[in-house]
Protein backbone atom coordinates (compact mmCIF):
# COMPACT_ATOMS: atom_id res chain seq x y z
CA UNK A 1 0.00 0.00 0.00
CA UNK A 2 1.44 3.31 -1.05
CA UNK A 3 1.70 6.93 0.28
CA UNK A 4 -0.79 8.45 -1.36
CA UNK A 5 -3.31 5.19 -0.41
CA UNK A 6 -2.99 5.53 2.93
CA UNK A 7 -3.92 9.57 3.20
CA UNK A 8 -7.63 9.97 3.74
CA UNK A 9 -9.58 11.98 0.71
CA UNK A 10 -9.75 15.40 2.56
CA UNK A 11 -6.17 15.37 2.86
CA UNK A 12 -5.62 14.97 -0.93
CA UNK A 13 -8.14 17.61 -1.77
CA UNK A 14 -6.25 20.23 0.85
CA UNK A 15 -2.65 19.32 -0.18
CA UNK A 16 -4.15 19.98 -4.11
CA UNK A 17 -5.84 23.25 -3.02
CA UNK A 18 -2.48 24.38 -1.18
CA UNK A 19 -0.21 23.55 -3.79
CA UNK A 20 1.17 21.07 -2.25
CA UNK A 21 0.63 18.99 -5.28
CA UNK A 22 1.72 21.21 -7.75
CA UNK A 23 1.36 18.64 -10.60
CA UNK A 24 -2.10 17.84 -9.64
CA UNK A 25 -3.14 21.79 -9.37
CA UNK A 26 -1.51 22.56 -12.09
CA UNK A 27 -3.66 19.64 -13.84
CA UNK A 28 -6.41 20.98 -12.59
CA UNK A 29 -6.04 24.22 -13.93
CA UNK A 30 -4.98 22.74 -17.49
CA UNK A 31 -8.62 20.70 -17.90
CA UNK A 32 -10.66 23.51 -16.72
CA UNK A 33 -9.14 25.67 -19.21
CA UNK A 34 -9.62 23.38 -21.74
CA UNK A 35 -12.88 22.08 -20.91
CA UNK A 36 -14.09 26.29 -20.32
CA UNK A 37 -12.91 27.00 -24.11
CA UNK A 38 -14.54 23.76 -25.40
CA UNK A 39 -17.90 24.85 -24.27
CA UNK A 40 -17.68 28.42 -24.60
CA UNK A 41 -15.70 29.25 -27.77
CA UNK A 42 -16.94 26.04 -29.81
CA UNK A 43 -20.44 26.34 -29.26
CA UNK A 44 -20.97 22.83 -29.19
CA UNK A 45 -23.48 21.17 -26.84
CA UNK A 46 -22.10 20.10 -22.83
CA UNK A 47 -24.01 16.51 -23.74
CA UNK A 48 -22.20 16.37 -26.80
CA UNK A 49 -18.94 16.51 -25.34
CA UNK A 50 -19.29 14.88 -22.39
CA UNK A 51 -20.31 12.08 -24.61
CA UNK A 52 -17.93 11.89 -26.80
CA UNK A 53 -15.08 11.80 -24.00
CA UNK A 54 -16.68 9.28 -22.23
CA UNK A 55 -17.12 7.48 -25.76
CA UNK A 56 -12.95 8.14 -26.31
CA UNK A 57 -11.94 7.17 -23.00
CA UNK A 58 -13.71 3.71 -23.34
CA UNK A 59 -12.42 3.21 -26.96
CA UNK A 60 -8.94 3.66 -25.25
CA UNK A 61 -9.34 1.27 -22.12
CA UNK A 62 -11.09 -1.13 -24.54
CA UNK A 63 -8.00 -1.52 -26.74
CA UNK A 64 -5.28 -0.83 -24.48
CA UNK A 65 -6.76 -3.86 -22.67
CA UNK A 66 -7.05 -6.05 -25.64
CA UNK A 67 -3.29 -4.53 -26.87
CA UNK A 68 -2.03 -6.34 -23.34
CA UNK A 69 -4.00 -9.65 -23.74
CA UNK A 70 -2.57 -10.05 -27.32
CA UNK A 71 1.44 -9.53 -25.74
CA UNK A 72 0.25 -11.39 -23.20
CA UNK A 73 0.71 -9.27 -20.38
CA UNK A 74 -1.63 -8.47 -18.09
CA UNK A 75 -4.43 -5.77 -18.43
CA UNK A 76 -4.07 -2.90 -16.79
CA UNK A 77 -5.86 -2.99 -13.26
CA UNK A 78 -8.73 -0.36 -12.82
CA UNK A 79 -9.57 0.36 -9.49
CA UNK A 80 -13.27 -0.89 -8.54
CA UNK A 81 -15.62 2.18 -7.72
CA UNK A 82 -17.95 0.96 -5.13
CA UNK A 83 -20.82 3.27 -3.22
CA UNK A 84 -21.47 1.67 0.42
CA UNK A 85 -25.05 2.05 1.46
CA UNK A 86 -23.27 3.84 4.66
CA UNK A 87 -22.11 6.54 2.72
CA UNK A 88 -24.77 6.94 1.26
CA UNK A 89 -27.20 6.66 4.13
CA UNK A 90 -24.90 9.81 5.53
CA UNK A 91 -25.44 11.69 2.14
CA UNK A 92 -28.92 11.46 2.41
CA UNK A 93 -29.14 12.42 6.12
CA UNK A 94 -27.11 15.43 5.85
CA UNK A 95 -28.59 16.60 2.67
CA UNK A 96 -32.22 16.17 4.38
CA UNK A 97 -30.96 18.39 7.00
CA UNK A 98 -29.61 21.03 4.96
CA UNK A 99 -32.96 20.98 2.18
CA UNK A 100 -35.10 21.30 5.97
CA UNK A 101 -33.25 24.20 7.37
CA UNK A 102 -33.09 26.07 3.76
CA UNK A 103 -37.12 25.12 3.60
CA UNK A 104 -37.71 26.95 7.31
CA UNK A 105 -35.36 29.63 6.48
CA UNK A 106 -37.85 30.34 3.10
CA UNK A 107 -41.01 29.54 4.83
CA UNK A 108 -39.83 32.33 7.34
CA UNK A 109 -39.25 34.86 4.73
CA UNK A 110 -42.36 34.24 2.45
CA UNK A 111 -44.45 34.86 5.82
CA UNK A 112 -42.64 38.11 6.32
CA UNK A 113 -41.16 37.18 10.28
CA UNK A 114 -38.33 38.65 9.67
CA UNK A 115 -37.71 41.92 6.98
CA UNK A 116 -34.03 41.93 7.73
CA UNK A 117 -34.01 38.46 5.98
CA UNK A 118 -36.05 38.71 3.39
CA UNK A 119 -34.46 42.07 2.71
CA UNK A 120 -30.93 40.30 2.64
CA UNK A 121 -32.11 37.64 0.30
CA UNK A 122 -33.82 39.63 -2.39
CA UNK A 123 -30.44 41.35 -2.99
CA UNK A 124 -28.70 38.56 -3.01
CA UNK A 125 -31.20 36.84 -5.88
CA UNK A 126 -30.59 40.28 -7.45
CA UNK A 127 -26.91 40.00 -7.51
CA UNK A 128 -27.14 36.72 -8.71
CA UNK A 129 -29.73 37.70 -11.58
CA UNK A 130 -27.17 40.54 -12.78
CA UNK A 131 -24.31 38.22 -12.20
CA UNK A 132 -25.77 35.73 -14.40
CA UNK A 133 -27.26 37.93 -17.05
CA UNK A 134 -22.99 39.01 -17.39
CA UNK A 135 -21.72 35.32 -17.23
CA UNK A 136 -22.56 32.17 -18.90
CA UNK A 137 -23.19 28.93 -16.06
CA UNK A 138 -19.72 27.59 -17.46
CA UNK A 139 -17.61 30.74 -16.85
CA UNK A 140 -19.20 31.13 -13.24
CA UNK A 141 -18.15 27.40 -13.21
CA UNK A 142 -14.93 28.05 -14.33
CA UNK A 143 -14.15 30.80 -12.26
CA UNK A 144 -14.68 29.20 -9.35
CA UNK A 145 -12.57 26.45 -10.25
CA UNK A 146 -9.88 29.03 -10.38
CA UNK A 147 -10.68 30.23 -7.73
CA UNK A 148 -11.01 27.37 -5.64
CA UNK A 149 -7.36 26.29 -6.60
CA UNK A 150 -5.68 29.83 -6.55
CA UNK A 151 -7.60 31.58 -3.54
CA UNK A 152 -6.65 29.30 -0.66
CA UNK A 153 -3.19 29.04 -1.62
CA UNK A 154 -2.70 32.81 -1.62
CA UNK A 155 -4.72 32.82 1.40
CA UNK A 156 -1.72 30.95 3.39
CA UNK A 157 0.56 33.22 2.19
CA UNK A 158 -0.90 36.58 2.95
CA UNK A 159 -3.54 35.80 5.30
CA UNK A 160 -2.44 38.86 7.89
CA UNK A 161 -2.70 41.24 5.25
CA UNK A 162 -6.23 39.55 3.47
CA UNK A 163 -7.48 39.82 6.65
CA UNK A 164 -6.39 43.11 7.81
CA UNK A 165 -7.79 44.59 4.40
CA UNK A 166 -11.39 42.40 4.73
CA UNK A 167 -11.72 43.89 8.46
CA UNK A 168 -11.59 47.22 6.93
CA UNK A 169 -13.65 46.65 4.03
CA UNK A 170 -15.97 44.79 6.16
CA UNK A 171 -16.25 47.74 8.92
CA UNK A 172 -17.24 49.97 6.18
CA UNK A 173 -20.13 47.56 4.95
CA UNK A 174 -21.38 47.55 8.25
CA UNK A 175 -21.27 51.20 8.67
CA UNK A 176 -23.23 51.60 5.44
CA UNK A 177 -25.71 48.90 6.25
CA UNK A 178 -26.21 50.64 9.93
CA UNK A 179 -27.32 53.92 7.64
CA UNK A 180 -29.47 51.91 5.43
CA UNK A 181 -31.23 49.54 8.38
CA UNK A 182 -32.00 52.93 10.23
CA UNK A 183 -33.17 54.96 8.06
CA UNK A 184 -34.87 52.34 5.50
CA UNK A 185 -35.43 49.24 7.07
CA UNK A 186 -36.70 50.55 10.39
CA UNK A 187 -39.41 52.50 9.15
CA UNK A 188 -40.83 49.77 7.13
CA UNK A 189 -44.03 48.07 8.82
CA UNK A 190 -43.11 44.70 10.96
CA UNK A 191 -45.27 41.82 10.09
CA UNK A 192 -45.90 40.65 13.93
CA UNK A 193 -49.12 39.20 13.50
CA UNK A 194 -51.16 38.42 17.04
CA UNK A 195 -54.21 36.09 17.97
CA UNK A 196 -56.73 38.58 18.42
CA UNK A 197 -59.25 37.35 20.87
CA UNK A 198 -62.68 37.24 19.68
Amino acid sequence: MSESDAQPPTTFVSDVLLWKRWKVSFGVIVVSTAAWFLLEWTDLPFLTICSDVLLLLIVILFLNSNYAALRNKQPPNLPELIVSEEMVNNVAASFRVKVNNVLLIAHDITIGKDFRIFFKVVICLWLLSVIGSIFSFFTLAYIGTLMMITVPALYKKYGDYVDKCCGVIHHQFSKHYRIVDENVVDRLPHNTSKDKES
